[in-house]
């Protein structure tokens, strides 16, 4: 931030008018936007890197030298929050900052708000890099961040909301462009999709629980997750393609009607499709099909923004041949028409039945964010940085390169990784004439080793690409002016009393009256008027989303045959409650799922499909999203033996041969913290949870002499020695170990156990 002090001093507003009054005169604050394309480029580099250490893992998990801070469980979600929040995210805010002011024809409302905004995000930031691989995690994907960072990116983001719509409103450009629209959407729908998927009771300062369970936390989650690419990654970065395309092609938007369906059927459609990653679970089948549905009808909409994205370069071809920055542009569209073409493909049942739990969701995710998200980002910022730094861009042969370099490396990671994910899928659901599977899950990992050796080779060109980027950026930004040039711009304020010209038929008189009313309709002007009023338009654009998550919502959580319940389920005790939170703090729900879909292969493989009443104590859910090992829904019931399971943690490839499961020998010898427990117990209560108060009083008491029984079962098992190598300070009753074993021995044996009460039965009972 070098240049912060310069850029603060030399673009104070000026609130002299011109004679007369008729005219303001105005400084845009370029400031605000350069910190944020610096913060881009840092960021983008570090999870870029992370990204590469995460794939290099995969192919060969000693690669974490036993250090627990970088095993691939931590780094997966410290790279998605980095990705996302951290690249993407300040991308873009130089997206609406440079973009908001120039639309608005005013200085943003508050210096204040934007300097805090910028500085609140990279708290934020160095917060999820600081906790996330130290194992405090929420584990729910892409809302990992425990909850004192969860209240302060709420706080950041309503300074950031009340910055921007308050520009809005004292704008002096009477009409609000298109790309304000995405991000009135994007700024509304991220604090409600924020807020309410991240509701927790705390259990410590470093630790909560969501206070949804099982199948409503999961169906809540994707809600969430699903919007989150929505209203993140997809919004706000067509906000950035309506405004920095058309400038670089020097070319207006193809379509204006175009871009009013796009918006509306967008918002309104996108909020319903969360559930479509929900298929074949314990989530209600309406839930699920009702996403499908309009996960499908997304098409309309997307590629309607796509067509006009580029339909914009209508006679202007010629010039993509020569631009890199536009190449930069026409690549990220089409990667953005490719991945809205397969994901309403994927949500279909029948495709998802296969791709789920697999790579291909990864390939799927990585062309959006690498050729969608990055590519729109890195053209953005190349034309950018000759009008931030007021220089010329250092090297356009290096970003000609960076485009080719990137592409190349776009194209090498997810053409392997697609190839893998069907590699997985068919593996999995392979079945041979005498009704068996006809691969173990091993033989599946190991077949994708070479697809993900060339995935690192594509993720690290990716990053080479963007360090290219960066090195163009500092060496234009070396060539900057002692003192940046602010001009002082002059635009008359926005007066009341203006009257829309009203719209008049253009069809001739031997037409109907309601054909004309149709013509009349489609000019738009209705439109018009509601793009001169930014309260209504943002209240208009929360009612579209709140209204369309509730249909989904209140079903879910109001009608209790959703979630029935099985009488011999009951809570985890304090020690196997202890073990949960290690699992979720290793980042174990990265690798593996705790649910058997009603697929044939997989009952074969795994045992009874999963069942909603099974999940009713699960704060927050564990049901995962990819199998890069086995489910682990029924493990408690089919792999009982703790010795293994101590082995298999201590190192894998001992038990498993081309296992790609890091071993984590901490386990076996870090303390287990009891002393929390009854924090986390009083917690649970308050969701819910049938803890009585003497067990909560008794629950230290009781997680030792649990711990002991199974640390006499390994022991036992292990001809009466202590299995464990090295040093053994700690007892192995007080290991970690020992509550993570506890755990996984509880999964799944629920449902198998006899009704304490003669003629109750295990089946599915209404009520909770």
């Amino acid at each position: 931030m070098a240049d912060h002090a310069a850029a603060v001093s030399t673009t104070q507003p000026v609130p002299a008018t011109a004679p007369g009054g008729a005219t303001e005169r105005f400084q845009y604050d370029d400031g605000i936007s350069r910190a944020f394309l610096l913060m881009t480029l840092i960021w983008g580099a570090v999870a870029m890197l992370v990204g590469v250490i995460a794939a290099i893992e995969l192919a060969l998990p000693e690669a974490n030298l036993g250090i627990p801070f970088i095993t691939f469980g931590r780094l997966r979600p410290l790279h998605t929050n980095a990705a996302i929040f951290a690249f993407a995210g300040n991308a873009i805010f130089v997206a609406v900052y440079y973009s908001t002011q120039r639309l608005c024809k005013a200085r943003m409302y508050s210096d204040w708000l934007s300097w805090f905004h910028f500085w609140g995000w990279q708290v934020i930031i160095v917060c999820a890099a600081l906790t996330l691989p130290s194992g405090i995690t929420q584990s729910k994907e892409y809302a990992e961040l425990e909850w004192p960072i969860d209240v302060l990116i709420a706080v950041v983001w309503v300074a950031f909301g009340i910055n921007v719509i308050a520009t809005m409103i004292k704008r002096r450009e009477r009409h609000m462009y298109v790309a304000l629209w995405f991000y009135i959407a994007t700024i509304v729908t991220v604090a409600v999709l924020h807020i309410f998927n991240n509701l927790v009771i705390p259990a410590g300062l470093f630790k909560s629980y969501s206070i949804y369970a099982g199948a409503q936390d999961a169906f809540m989650q994707w809600w969430y997750g699903h919007n989150a690419v929505a209203f993140f990654l997809t919004t706000p970065f067509l906000g950035l393609m309506y405004y920095f395309l058309p400038k670089a092609a020097e070319r207006p938007i193809f379509s204006y009607r175009l871009s009013i369906v796009h918006f509306w059927s967008l918002v309104f459609i996108y909020i319903w499709a969360g559930p479509h990653h929900l298929h074949y679970t314990a989530v209600p089948a309406w839930a699920s099909t009702l996403g499908m549905l309009f996960s499908v009808m997304l098409w309309m909409p997307s590629w309607g923004g796509m067509i006009n994205g580029l339909l914009t370069l209508r006679g202007a071809w010629h010039k993509v041949a020569a631009d890199p920055i536009l190449k930069f542009f026409v690549v990220g569209i089409t990667f953005y028409g490719m991945a809205t073409f397969e994901g309403p493909l994927l949500s279909v049942k029948s495709v998802n039945a296969l791709s789920h739990y697999t790579d291909w969701t990864i390939a799927h995710v990585h062309a959006g964010a690498l050729g969608w998200n990055g590519f729109m980002t890195f053209g953005m910022l190349y034309w950018l940085m000759p009008r931030l730094f007021q220089a010329p861009l250092w090297s356009p042969k290096l970003m000609n390169t960076h485009f080719w370099v990137g592409t190349i490396g776009i194209l090498l990671y997810i053409v392997p990784i697609y190839v893998a994910g069907l590699t997985q899928g068919l593996m999995w659901r392979a079945i041979d004439e005498d009704g068996q599977l006809a691969y173990n899950f091993v033989e599946s990992v190991t077949r994708l080793i070479p697809m993900y050796w060339v995935r690192i080779i594509g993720g690290t060109l990716f990053l080479l690409g963007l360090i290219m980027c960066f090195v163009n950026m500092l060496m234009t930004w070396a060539k900057r002016p002692a003192k940046y040039d602010s001009p002082v711009h002059e635009a008359p304020p926005v007066g009341s009393g203006y009257a829309e010209q009203p719209a008049q038929s253009r069809l001739g008189t031997a037409v109907v009256d309601v054909a004309h009313k149709l013509d009349i309709w489609s000019q738009a002007v209705w439109h018009r008027r509601w793009e001169r009023l930014p309260i209504r338009f943002t209240v208009m654009v929360t009612l579209a989303v709140v209204i369309a998550s509730l249909f989904e919502i209140v079903p879910t959580f109001v009608i209790k045959s959703n979630i029935p319940t099985i009488a011999t389920v009951t809570p985890y005790t304090p020690l196997e409650l202890a073990g949960r939170d290690i699992y979720v703090a290793e980042g174990c729900y990265n690798c593996h799922s705790q649910m058997i879909r009603p697929i044939l292969s997989e009952t074969i493989r795994y045992g009874e499909y999963s069942k909603p009443g099974e999940f009713v104590y699960d704060h927050p859910f564990q049901w995962g999203s990819r199998r890069i090992g086995p489910d682990l829904a029924r493990e408690g019931n089919s792999n009982p033996m703790g010795s293994w399971h101590l082995k298999h943690f201590e190192n894998p490839k001992q038990i498993t041969q081309g296992s790609i499961m890091p071993p984590y020998p901490w386990l076996l010898y870090d303390p287990l913290d009891f002393e929390s427990l009854p924090s986390r117990l009083r917690a649970m209560q308050q969701l819910g949870v049938p803890y009585t108060e003497d067990e909560v009083e008794a629950c230290i008491a009781s997680a030792q002499m649990q711990a002991r029984e199974v640390a006499k079962r390994i022991i036992e098992e292990s001809a009466g020695t202590d299995p464990r190598l090295g040093s053994k300070d700690v007892p192995l009753e007080d290991t970690k170990v020992v509550a993570l074993i506890a755990y996984i021995q509880r999964l799944g044996v629920d449902i198998y156990k006899t009704p304490e009460e003669p003629g109750e039965s295990v089946t599915l009972r209404e009520g909770r």
